[in-house]
């Protein structure tokens, strides 16, 4: 549901992690009931769980400081997350005989701005889990020293998401960004100021959900909807994946149809005719890339920003220059006059702000990603994107279960990443520590690509 800001407020202030035993015991309990009958996740699978055992016993016992790097497909990650370290982790452990000292639990970084889209007290139930609210626009020092603070010396291991936002690809992993790598090299600079040698391990782990009982059935029920909402009716009755995926891409093209002629219409953006290409699929990733173009160029030239060539950091100043208007430290000052003017400016900034929100939610899209494997898992991916977005334009909440059913999550523990056979490059010089973030930055993501694994047709 996105958020509404239609007055000025003030300042967003950093939420510190303050873990509370009680609220985690209680959580901890109730998680397993609510995967099943709130997020309708039938089934939660471990995979190599042990190798996480093992490196949280040795984290306990003081032999290594563990960075945890998770995939980020939906905004359900981080319950999975906390029934992989809550119950799937010292299960794991006990039946090897790998004794651990509970709570097994970990810090995290998440996005400042859930709260404001979630409610106040989601902020309140991360503290206590041990979240580390961070704004993601700007540098936020103090919640990357109190990151810093907890990686070096902290009682739990901290949890990150490379990936940054979510991606609603369970099969794609989107762009990483290189902070969970630079946490890593900080924790080791700061054993170094300490006088410490300790390793320092970043442990990858997959998170992929598909659907438990897949139906064409049910896609086609999905589709129908879809159609009706979007205005595009059909009076086919086919449950046939090529029909069903005709009627996708179909479906896609007025979607685009429709936000090329709201942005041509009422912010003067230019959407010319494109030369001719192979496929319908690899024109409608053109229109999805130049759809995107023009929805970032309508925020950045409100706030008066100079679009880059990474789209990652084109949304991170665009977020920052909304928030700046909606968030103001001078509001004691103002005069009654001048209050209602920043009450418009934060009105606007939230409407303007929304156009980066919609790029977001269509940038992982290739046009590729079923045809390149033809899956129902994979054609439900897509499907729900739309869904999604439909759900956000409206200020609604999806409610995946009574759309595909029951599903099923893999959270998969990778190799680790020892980041001590980095240390030489990373400490020659600046350019030497780029190359060393980006070359771990990288392997991440031959980890995470690795740990995918291709659904059934």
């Amino acid at each position: 549901m996105s958020s509404v800001v239609t007055t000025a407020q003030p300042p967003l202030h950093f939420l510190p992690q303050r873990f509370s035993y009680p609220v985690w015991w209680t959580v901890a309990r109730l998680l397993p009931l609510y995967i099943r009958y709130g997020l309708g996740l039938q089934r939660v699978e471990g995979v190599n769980v042990e190798t996480l055992a093992r490196y949280y016993q040795q984290f306990q016992q003081g032999q290594v400081r563990l960075l945890i790097a998770f995939r980020h497909p939906c905004t359900d990650d981080p319950l999975v997350m906390g029934y992989l370290m809550w119950h799937l982790l010292p299960q794991t452990a006990r039946r090897l005989g790998i004794p651990l000292r509970p709570p097994t639990n970990g810090y995290f970084l998440y996005d400042r701005g859930i709260p404001l889209w979630a409610g106040a007290q989601i902020g309140w139930l991360f503290s206590r889990l041990g979240g580390i609210s961070i704004m993601r626009g700007k540098l936020d020092s103090q919640a990357l020293r109190s990151a810093r603070e907890l990686l070096l010396g902290g009682r739990f291991p901290l949890a990150a998401a490379p990936e940054g936002a979510t991606n609603e690809h369970n099969e794609l992993v989107a762009p990483l960004e290189p902070g969970v790598a630079q946490l890593g090299f900080w924790c080791l600079e700061d054993l170094a100021k300490a006088g410490r040698s300790l390793p320092v391990v970043i442990l990858p782990i997959g998170i992929q959900y598909s659907l438990s009982q897949p139906s064409w059935e049910r896609m086609a029920r999905l589709m129908a909807q879809l159609e009706n909402r979007l205005g595009c009716p059909t009076d086919s009755h086919s449950t046939q994946p090529d029909d069903l995926y005709r009627r996708l891409l179909n479906l896609a093209i007025h979607l685009l149809d429709r936000l090329e002629a709201f942005y041509a219409t009422s912010y003067g953006q230019d959407f010319p005719e494109l030369p001719p290409f192979d496929s319908a699929n690899a024109k409608l990733a053109a229109r999805i890339q130049r759809l995107l173009n023009s929805a970032l160029v309508v925020a950045e030239s409100y706030f008066g920003l100079k679009p880059s060539a990474d789209f990652v950091s084109r949304c991170r100043r665009i977020e920052q220059a909304a928030w700046e208007r909606m968030f103001r430290s001078d509001l004691a000052q103002l005069s009654a006059v001048e209050r209602c003017l920043a009450d418009w400016l934060a009105e606007e900034a939230n409407v303007r702000l929304r156009h980066m929100r919609l790029a977001e939610r269509f940038t992982s899209i290739t046009g590729s990603y079923i045809r390149e494997k033809f899956t129902i898992h994979r054609f439900a991916d897509v499907a729900l994107i739309l869904w999604r977005t439909f759900d956000w334009l409206e200020g609604k909440s999806s409610n995946l279960n009574r759309l595909v059913g029951l599903r099923q999550v893999r959270l998969s523990v990778g190799d680790p990443l020892n980041l001590e056979s980095y240390w030489p490059l990373y400490r020659r010089d600046r350019q030497g520590a780029r190359q060393a973030v980006k070359e771990v930055t990288e392997q991440l993501r031959q980890q995470f690509e690795a740990l995918i694994v291709p659904t059934d047709a």
